[in-house]
C-alpha cells in the first residue's frame, strides 16, 4: 500500500516505514503528525485518486528530526562593474517517518 501526499508545495510517494526529508514543519521532534492532504491512494486492490484530494484518508508520521542542510553558495556579480556578493544558505529541513497510511 501506497499514498502520495503533499506538504510544502511538494508531492510524495510514502510507504509504511519510509523516511523522507520535508520542508521544514512547525512540530517538535519525537511527536506526531498527520498528513491529510493524500491526493492518490492505493492499495493492492485498487487506485483511489482524488479530486483534489481523497476524502477521509491520512498518513500520520513521526517527527524524528528538524534541522538544516548543507550550506550551498550563492554568487552573483557584474561584469565590468566591480559589483559582486556572496551569500549561504542552508535549506531547513523537518525528516519525519511514516507510521500509517489511513484509508
Amino acid at each position: 500500500m501506497y499514498a502520495i501526499i503533499e506538504t510544502g508545495g511538494k508531492q510524495y510517494k510514502v510507504q509504511n516505514g519510509d523516511v523522507l526529508y520535508i520542508e521544514k514543519l512547525n512540530v517538535a521532534e519525537e511527536a506526531s503528525v498527520t498528513f491529510d492532504k493524500v491526493i492518490a491512494l492505493h492499495d493492492d486492490a485498487d487506485l483511489k485518486v482524488g479530486a483534489p484530494y481523497v476524502e477521509g484518508a491520512t498518513v500520520t508520521a513521526n517527527v524524528l528530526k528538524n534541522g538544516k542542510g548543507k550550506k550551498i553558495t550563492v554568487f552573483t556579480y557584474k561584469p565590468k562593474k566591480g559589483k559582486a556578493r556572496k551569500l549561504g544558505h542552508r535549506q531547513p529541513y523537518t525528516k519525519v517517518q511514516i507510521d500509517t497510511i489511513n484509508a
